[in-house]
């Protein structure tokens, strides 16, 4: 598969994929490019259709930033500027925003747990929390080191420990939710700025290098971190892992994706979706912002469906089991819900 199928992540499997062309032009027309030229290599489009749903965020200027997906499938959101996180339910459209207990916490990330529990970065405070959706209460967990400001994407792993990225502070964090206990690790390369990260099918945990052209591995028993060169100029934000553990990361700099084989530790340009599910991207350089599928059976991309509130910027998306996509809309105060159709 050439390089046509650039900007493509698997659906069922993507994560944090948000920020993936936001406020850069030179991205939004490769983007673009690379849309037309498969469209004319593969043939007909896909029959997959594209429908969307939004709703506006209760209050105003919240900024709503990362999306979730809760066992009861719930979407829930950050709203970093109103230092609230809220829950939409599809299938009423009810918004419930829940306040937190710290002024300016600057929520950024979040993740549920298996029992339903909101896990969240406080971008602005230095702390991990956790919401009860059932009573309201937030639960506080400072992290160690006072200078390790700015936590940034969390995730679960198999086990339900949740690890998490410290962009300010260099560094890579495990809590374990029985206890609170948080353990950092510095990243070796200064300044390297820890952004998005995943998990793949062992529990090894991969995390995008923003500050420089790396990605990296933490082992989670020792917590040891192995960096993977990347092609000079490269800036890697957020990543996502397919089912057969291949790492797609998000080259915000030059408006590419790229893979790491883990095994190999080599970083071609050709994306390959060897998923048999369909694969999504979105354009958010551009205005509207576009949501745009790829069949890799067929080759072939469905056409571009605009956001209908244009997106602002779609710094995150998640997939539902049922293949439904979870998005949130900062620049315009909205979450939103993509129902896929074949």
């Amino acid at each position: 598969m050439h390089r046509t199928t650039m900007a493509v992540l698997v659906v069922a499997l993507i994560v944090f994929l948000g920020t993936l062309f936001n406020h850069n032009p030179q991205v939004a027309r490769f983007a673009a490019k690379q849309a037309a030229i498969a469209q004319s290599a593969s043939g007909a489009a896909s029959s997959a259709k594209v429908i969307l749903k939004e709703w506006d965020v209760p209050t105003p200027n919240s900024h709503p930033h990362d999306p979730a997906l809760a066992p009861d499938g719930a979407l829930w959101y950050t709203g970093q500027q109103s230092n609230t996180l809220g829950r939409l339910d599809p299938m009423t459209g009810k918004v419930q925003e829940f306040h937190l207990k710290t002024p300016n916490s600057g929520p950024h990330g979040l993740v549920a747990d298996r029992a339903g529990n909101i896990w969240f970065t406080a971008n602005s405070k230095g702390y991990i929390g956790k919401l009860n959706p059932r009573t309201g209460q937030v639960t506080e967990y400072a992290l160690p080191d006072k200078g390790g400001d700015d936590p940034h994407t969390p995730v679960f792993n198999q086990e339900g420990t949740l690890w998490f990225t410290v962009q300010g502070g260099n560094e890579v964090g495990r809590l374990d939710p029985r206890t609170g206990m948080i353990i950092l690790k510095r990243v070796p390369t200064p300044r390297a700025l820890p952004y998005g990260i995943a998990v793949n099918s062992k529990g090894v945990l991969f995390f995008c290098e923003f500050g420089t052209n790396r990605l990296a591995r933490i082992d989670p028993q020792t917590m040891d971190i192995t960096e993977y060169p990347l092609p000079e100029g490269a800036r890697p934000r957020r990543l996502a892992i397919t089912s057969n553990d291949m790492v797609y990361y998000s080259d915000y700099a030059r408006g590419h994706l790229g893979r790491l084989d883990p095994a190999t530790g080599k970083t071609p340009y050709a994306i390959a979706a060897t998923s048999d599910g369909m694969v999504w991207y979105v354009e958010t350089g551009l205005t509207p912002n576009r949501i745009i599928g790829f069949n890799p059976k067929t080759q072939t991309f469905s056409p571009p469906t605009p956001i209908p509130s244009g997106g602002g910027v779609v710094r995150n998306m998640v997939a539902t089991p049922d293949s439904k996509l979870y998005f949130a809309c900062s620049g315009v105060n909205k979450i939103g819900i993509a129902e896929i159709l074949h």
